[in-house]
């Protein structure tokens, strides 16, 4: 079983940044790949950025290209998301989660049914 912790979210204007973290742990985590999805409400949940746990390798939503960034700290089992240049439009419940099987296609990196757990989530709110 491996728990996933968001923390970082808030409520901000627009044009400051955040910074999410995303700690996971549990006896048996060897993560694959980790990545934030968020939801804003009467919307589905959307992909935001992934990245492979072990190359680095990053992949982004064409909405946060440029502005977003994420990383991953291997030692810490933690993934972070560098929120810059926020928008109204960026306002929802962020979420994390990983991946505990081999990726063979990163598109799977993509879509929620290529994630085995989930964060409970953490409010991103932005004011106008």
């Amino acid at each position: 079983q491996v728990q996933l912790v968001e923390s970082g979210g808030g409520l901000v204007q627009a044009g400051d940044s955040l910074r999410l973290s995303c700690a996971a742990s549990g006896r048996s985590f060897g993560a694959y790949g980790m990545g934030w999805f968020r939801q804003a409400p009467g919307k589905e949940r959307e992909f935001v950025a992934a990245v492979s746990w072990s190359s680095g390798l990053t992949y982004y939503a064409d909405s946060v290209k440029g502005r977003f960034t994420i990383s991953r700290d291997y030692a810490k089992n933690t993934v972070y998301l560098q929120m810059n240049s926020l928008k109204p439009e960026d306002t929802a419940v962020y979420y994390c989660a990983v991946r505990t099987r081999p990726v063979y296609d990163s598109r799977s990196l993509y879509y929620r049914p290529g994630y085995d757990y989930w964060g409970q989530g953490t409010q991103v709110t932005v004011s106008s």
